[in-house]
């Protein structure tokens, strides 16, 4: 095992800030996936045209590629813990008077659209200060169960508590799912703003110092770093995989499998279910093998859950196969983001994981794009064997960083 995978492993204390950072990250969840997964169905209310509801998706990924690396320099230059309180105050504003329009009846799918974008802009600084800010709230070697427990306790109010709580919140109102985020907002940035965080210790910026050199900075410690470099590029290009299978799921559940909704529903909670259970053995994994072989590992067993889910025309099988891909998923994101808050420079962090990110997300829409066209060139299940043939040369990029 090299010196990069060497993995210290211990148990992040509730104390000294990160309880309440989970506490942030786990309400702000629930909020954001009731807005989510109800933005849909209003947009189908809003328009018909099938563009502009397609389009609402679309805001989730735009605002990364346009200023993802922006929200990076951002981060390393302010207080993490301040920009992260603000722009949640700012969320929950505009989400509280998004709410407010729709109650009055004046809401539009133009409205709808400058909302998920400014939302999904205002992320990109938030997701890149709050990478930043765990490391000084836990010790180096709690790094692993912390990512851990935070995306295994949003993975769960995500995928399993906020999904039955949408129809009963639009039975209210279809404004209340809304109404409801803002107020996750709201405490969420209470809870951050009480934190009593370390500030991290920023070296006076050398004079003529732009953000346009500061991000060139991190892109250049991050194609410098062997094994960051290795895991952005393993990782963009298992995301267009991503992109081209998510995209076409319920193609292939509905048409190639034959299952219908209730089928759909079925591969969507084994993947929630699998997500959780990644969460929970990930830092296990990472004690025994290393953070890369963790990854490499995780990454050939998707690669074969693909090519069952492409091969096999049965329901269980899909169900099984999503399951266990999650569970490798998971353990491919907690050892990924730990890797990136260990091994950059904590005055560079921000711009380090904006850069990973920008790069790793850009691969989504191509990936959508992809699976598309595969689909309706050579059936259903074609995306699924599509991802799992970029997987290959994904994982296999991995090899020359195993010693």
């Amino acid at each position: 095992m090299t010196a990069t995978e060497a993995v210290a492993v211990r148990t992040p204390a509730w104390r000294g800030g990160f309880g309440r950072l989970w506490t942030a990250a786990v309400v702000s969840k629930l909020g954001d996936s009731l807005r989510i997964a109800a933005m849909p169905l209003l947009a189908a209310s809003l328009t018909d045209d099938p563009l502009l509801i397609a389009s609402v998706t679309a805001c989730g990924y735009l605002p990364w590629l346009l200023f993802g690396l922006l929200g990076g320099a951002i981060a390393d230059r302010v207080d993490q813990r301040r920009a992260m309180w603000a722009v949640d105050l700012v969320r929950g504003a505009l989400m509280a008077g998004f709410a407010a329009a729709l109650w009055l009846d004046q809401s539009s799918i133009a409205l709808l659209l400058a909302l998920a974008f400014v939302l999904t802009t205002l992320q990109t600084l938030f997701d890149n200060a709050a990478t930043a800010l765990l490391p000084s709230l836990v010790d180096t070697q709690a790094l692993s169960g912390a990512n851990a427990r935070l995306m295994t306790a949003q993975q769960i109010v995500g995928g399993f508590v906020a999904a039955p709580l949408v129809p009963v919140l639009l039975m209210a109102g279809e404004a209340v799912p809304y109404a409801v985020d803002a107020v996750t907002y709201l405490l969420a940035a209470a809870l951050i703003a009480s934190l009593r965080a370390r500030a991290p210790h920023k070296a006076p910026r050398p004079a003529g110092s732009t953000l346009r050199g500061e991000i060139a900075e991190g892109l250049r410690h991050l194609w410098g770093d062997r094994s960051l470099r290795g895991l952005c590029l393993a990782t963009t290009l298992s995301n267009v995989g991503m992109g081209a299978l998510i995209a076409t799921l319920v193609v292939h559940v509905t048409v190639w499998l034959s299952a219908g909704n209730s089928g759909y529903a079925a591969v969507i909670t084994a993947f929630g279910a699998g997500s959780v259970v990644g969460g929970l053995v990930a830092r296990r994994l990472s004690e025994r093998l290393g953070r890369i072989r963790s990854v490499f590992a995780a990454g050939l067993v998707q690669t074969g859950c693909l090519v069952a889910l492409g091969s096999v025309r049965e329901l269980w099988a899909a169900v099984a196969a999503l399951a266990v891909f999650a569970v490798m998923g998971m353990v491919w994101n907690v050892n990924q983001t730990t890797l990136i808050q260990q091994r950059s420079p904590e005055a560079m962090l921000g711009r380090i994981s904006a850069a990973f990110r920008t790069l790793a997300i850009g691969g989504a829409p191509l990936g959508a794009l992809l699976g598309g066209a595969a689909a309706a060139g050579w059936g259903p299940n074609a995306p699924a064997l599509v991802a799992a043939a970029l997987f290959v040369p994904a994982v296999a990029s991995l090899t020359g960083l195993i010693n």
